[in-house]
């Protein structure tokens, strides 16, 4: 199993409620409409709430400033995901949704990466 995970940051005109509502709700539908183009096999979208206890998790670390979400989606194999990407409908899919991405997206702030995941508790 190959996942992307893609961690987002929201355009700087829209407010997080903006944001998560259209990424739910118009975004969500995209993604579930090309699933099968793409060959997703799972796609789920991780919200970030409550932005004190937030602030607090990354002053204690150190850390970055944080994303308004995470993106993850399955293949089965990086060989699917290629054989996707090798159809028409494959690259039509992942054009509209770039292009819807760039609705609501800061796409030059928001990394994303393929990896596996190794369970080592649970799942």
């Amino acid at each position: 199993m190959v996942k992307l995970t893609f961690c987002l940051r929201r355009l700087p005109s829209l407010s997080r409620e903006e944001f998560q509502s259209y990424w739910l709700e118009t975004h969500g539908a995209l993604v579930r409409e090309h699933a099968d183009a793409l060959r997703v096999r799972r796609y789920v979208q991780l919200h970030s709430s409550n932005e004190e206890v937030n602030a607090g998790l990354r002053g204690v670390r150190g850390g970055p400033e944080g994303y308004d979400g995470v993106a993850e989606l399955w293949w089965d194999s990086l060989e699917d995901l290629a054989a996707a990407n090798a159809t028409e409908a494959g690259r039509e899919a992942g054009r509209i949704l770039l292009e819807d991405e760039k609705r609501f997206i800061d796409l030059a702030s928001s990394p994303l990466f393929l990896g596996e995941e190794k369970a080592l508790v649970g799942g």
